[in-house]
This record gives C-alpha cells, sequence and structure tokens, in this order.
C-alpha cells in the first residue's frame, strides 16, 4: 500500500498554489497628471540643453524655465525666442507647446476614463454627461474627433495667416510658411510664443494689422473653449440643443470679453493711453484682441504693453486670473468655476435655498470644488507673491502681474522675468505648472473622495460672517 505524505507537507504544497499575490495600487489620477506633466518638462529640458538648438549656451535654469513654460502654454521667458533659438530650437519649442497643449486636453479625457473605472455607475454617467458623451465608451472615440478638429483648425488658421503675410509682405517668402504654422499653433494653444520680438525688422513685436490679430484671436478664442463645448457643438444636430456647461460658458466667455474690451478701450483711448493717438478701427480691434488674449494667450496686441495704465493692469490681472473655460488649452480659476460662483452668489442675494441655472439645480459638490480652486489659487497667489517681496528688490504691481500671469498660464509679463533669481525662477515655475494641472488636480482628487457616512449629527454652530 502506498504511504500518504504527512499533512504537514500537503498544507506546504497548497499553500503557495492558494495564495495569491497582492495588486499594486495605481496610482491616483491627479499624481499621473502631475507626473506627465512634469516628464514633458525633463524630457523638453534635455533636449533645449542639446547642441545646436540655441544660438548661445544655456544654463540649467534658462533651459528648465524655458520647457516648463512651453510645456504649460504659459509663454514667460527669459530667452528670446526670434534670437536665441535656431530653426530646430524653435521647431522643438514648437513640439512642446503642441504637446503641453493637445496632450493635456488629452490627458483629461483619459483622466476621466480612468476615473471612470473605479466609481459607481451614476458617477461614470456623470462624468460622460459633463464631456457631452453619451457613454463612458465614447471618450476615445472623442479623442480621435479631438486631435483631427484641433489639427484642422490650426492648419486653416494658419493657411489664413501664410496667404496674408506672404501677400502683403509683412513675412519673408521664405519664411512665411513656417511662422504661419507656428503662431497658429501658439495660438491656438494660448501658448503666447512668437517669432517677432527682438527682431529689428519687427520693433513692436507681432505684426499689429487688423487682420492679423483677428485671425489670432479666433485662433485663442477657439482654442480656449474645452473639450466638453467642442463635443456639444459635434452633437448639437442630433440634441437641438446646448447643454448647461456650454451655455455657461459661451456667456461667461462673451461677458469677460465685453467686459475687457469696454474697460481696455475707455482706459488706453485716454490722455496717456498707449492708443491715445490710433485711429478708431486701431482702438477696436487692438483692445478686443488684449481683452481675448489677456486670458491666457499672452500675446501683447497693445504696443508698448510695458506702459499700460494702472487701471488697464488691474482689469488684465482679473482677467488672467479667470482664464479660459474647463478641459481647454488656457489656464487660471476656469470660466466654470467663476460661473457657478457668480450662480452662488446671485442665489444667496435672492434669497434662494439652492442654486438654479436653466431650469438646473446646480450640486452643491460643484460649488465646493469651486469653493475650494478659488480659495487655494488665491492662497499660492498670495503666497508666490510675498517669496518673490522678499528676495527680490522689485515693484510689488510687476510681482502680482507676473504670479498671476504664471497662474493663468497667460505669459503677458511687465518686463521683470529676466531679472528673477533661481529662487524666483523655481516659484514662477511652479506657479506655471499648478496653473496648468491646479484646477483639473482639485478637481479629480475631490471626485475621488468618497463622503463618509455620517452616523451622528452634532448640533450646528453659530459662526458670524460678514
Amino acid at each position: 500500500m502506498r504511504q500518504q505524505p504527512p499533512l504537514q507537507d500537503s498544507i506546504v504544497k497548497l499553500t503557495p498554489a492558494t495564495s495569491r499575490p497582492k495588486r499594486k495600487r495605481p496610482l491616483p489620477v491627479p499624481l499621473r497628471l502631475v507626473l506627465g506633466l512634469a516628464l514633458l518638462i525633463l524630457v523638453g529640458t534635455l533636449f533645449l540643453l542639446l547642441p545646436g538648438i540655441t544660438t548661445r549656451p544655456l544654463t540649467i535654469s534658462d533651459a528648465l524655465f524655458t520647457a516648463a513654460s512651453a510645456a504649460s502654454v504659459t509663454g514667460l521667458t527669459v530667452l528670446t525666442t526670434s534670437t536665441d533659438f535656431t530653426l530646430l530650437g524653435q521647431i522643438v519649442l514648437l513640439c512642446l507647446i503642441q504637446l503641453g497643449g493637445v496632450g493635456y486636453m488629452v490627458l483629461v479625457a483619459l483622466a476621466l476614463q480612468l476615473i471612470g473605472r473605479k466609481v459607481s455607475l451614476l458617477e461614470r454617467l456623470a462624468i460622460s454627461s459633463s464631456l457631452g458623451l453619451d457613454k463612458p465608451a465614447a471618450i476615445l472615440r472623442l479623442l480621435r474627433q479631438v486631435v483631427v478638429g484641433i489639427l484642422v483648425i490650426e492648419g486653416i488658421g494658419a493657411l489664413l495667416l501664410y496667404l496674408h503675410w506672404r501677400s502683403s509682405g509683412i513675412v519673408a517668402p521664405d519664411q512665411a510658411a513656417f511662422y504661419a504654422i507656428f503662431h497658429a499653433v501658439s495660438a491656438f494653444c494660448n501658448a503666447g510664443f512668437d517669432l517677432f520680438v527682438g527682431l529689428p525688422q519687427y520693433p513692436r513685436g507681432i505684426p499689429g494689422d487688423n487682420l492679423t490679430l483677428l485671425i489670432l484671436g479666433v485662433l485663442i478664442v477657439l482654442g480656449g473653449l474645452g473639450i466638453p463645448v467642442f463635443t456639444d457643438f459635434s452633437q448639437l444636430r442630433r440634441r437641438r440643443k446646448l447643454t448647461s456647461h456650454t451655455h455657461l460658458t459661451l456667456t461667461v466667455v462673451a461677458v469677460l470679453t465685453l467686459a475687457g474690451w469696454f474697460g481696455l478701450f475707455v482706459a488706453e483711448t485716454q490722455a496717456g493711453g498707449v492708443l491715445e493717438t490710433s485711429p478708431l478701427s486701431e482702438r477696436l480691434v487692438h483692445t478686443w484682441f488684449q481683452s481675448v488674449s489677456t486670458r491666457t494667450a499672452g500675446f501683447p496686441g497693445l504696443r508698448d504693453f510695458d506702459q499700460l495704465l494702472p487701471a488697464s493692469r488691474l482689469l488684465v490681472m482679473a482677467l488672467m486670473f479667470v482664464g479660459c473655460a474647463p478641459a481647454s488649452l488656457g489656464g487660471g480659476i476656469t470660466t466654470g468655476t467663476f460661473g457657478v460662483l457668480a450662480l452662488a452668489l446671485r442665489s444667496s442675494v435672492q434669497g434662494h435655498s439652492v442654486v438654479r441655472y436653466r431650469n438646473r439645480t446646480v450640486p452643491h459638490e460643484t460649488i465646493r470644488r469651486a469653493a475650494a480652486v478659488l480659495s487655494i489659487s488665491l492662497l499660492l497667489v498670495f503666497v508666490a507673491s510675498w517669496l518673490i517681496l522678499v528676495t527680490h528688490d522689485v515693484p510689488f504691481s510687476s510681482v502680482l502681474f507676473e504670479v498671476v500671469s504664471a497662474l493663468a498660464t497667460c505669459g503677458l509679463s511687465l518686463g521683470i522675468t529676466g531679472e528673477l533669481n533661481l529662487f524666483g525662477r523655481l516659484i514662477i515655475i511652479l506657479m506655471m505648472f499648478w496653473g496648468r494641472l491646479g484646477a483639473l488636480t482639485i478637481a479629480v482628487a475631490l471626485l475621488q473622495l468618497r463622503p463618509e457616512k455620517q452616523l451622528v449629527e452634532y448640533p450646528e454652530a453659530t459662526l458670524l460672517i460678514g
């Protein structure tokens, strides 16, 4: 008779088969977004340090600052793009801008898709609805449509700029094609990089003719609308009406553009303004373009931008701080945050217990996220401004303007970027980094938090405000 193995040996042999290795927890989605942008900046820095990229040697801080500005589609720079970079270097910058702009929008959709795998069915449907999709699986189809649509818009813009600049002689014939492509991508991605500043034949920077500014302005507006708005318009024939998000976005964009247009026109056409002696058509087009560009594109449409009146500087900072639409190519606290908080304020003044918009109720969770984005952004502006002020001898208004511009990924500057030391540059880099991912990261992180069930309810506290 065959002898049976001891019971202990059997247990030892069965244990490895029945035990399952622990699965590694995936990285949180906000951390993936942060690491993705950080990796892009690192790769961009290494490319900019290669020989043949610049016309003069760069320090690591120069390359890091420029790569961060391009990847975050900001436009602040310590170098002159037209003279300090070779053609190959300008192409590298163009690729960083395109990846930082379009790649970010793709990351947004992928992040939402990843979240959709971990939340309930109702939350998945809510995420898909926020993007205007019928079901979560449609996000992949959306990615293809977004990329194709962006390339088509940029291509049309580049073609219009090429035809105009070549026929008018604004740009040399052998440079017109590359200049058109570069500025179409920079405008649509709300980057603010240009190839005109620093060249003697363009003492005022980008061409200030009306047609150029109109083409660039339209590209900036389209780039600042965001994925949900594009998706909504693509399905408008079937739905026959716009979603609440699209309606609110277009409303806020129109209000901010008109307010900035009117404010800049009034301020800069009076005595002492930069447009005091300009003809009416130039006043109208330049102030409109500056209002559009201010909300994160960063092209200085007004000549002698550093000579703006204090009233214009204050208005520009306010527009930069709000920025563009959620899931767009711009930065700032976003028009969604601004719109939701404005609706909450209106409801509070009117004495309503809930916030409504177009016969819909705005969830309290959305208002809470908007308040979080605003509060953290204001705190960052304060801390960053204070740190630069205690380490630099520069005017307060210029520092505040620079910090807000970095947070909004705008790129407008009053000329102090080159005066910053290494510590100041790192502060601005962090602000640009936050401005590109901050609002989304907060929203995604809050979306992943699951509210705990309250087993005990405490009496309400009486706290005085106002």
